[in-house]
């Protein structure tokens, strides 16, 4: 797709914090995933299950911890930090 890049991650790392330079789409494909993201400095979380989406849009902060080994789905900005 043109400037969107789509990656598939099989992981039980956790993310690093960050902010994307444009929207991102998180995908559960396998496993359980906690999303912690932070709405104007408060720091909130979501539990993700298979065929959960978490939508980050311009310049939400968060960061994904896998419970256990998961398969997410990532589709994002081409080059987005």
């Amino acid at each position: 797709m043109n400037g969107i890049t789509t990656r598939l991650h099989w992981t039980d790392k956790p993310y690093k914090w960050h902010t994307n330079d444009g929207e991102e789409v998180f995908v559960v494909l396998d496993g359980v995933v906690e999303m912690l993201y932070r709405e104007n400095g408060v720091e909130k979380a979501a539990m993700l299950n298979v065929g959960d989406i978490f939508y980050a849009s311009i310049g939400t902060e968060h960061v994904a911890h896998p419970v256990g080994v998961a398969r997410v789905l990532v589709i994002e900005s081409e080059g987005s930090v």
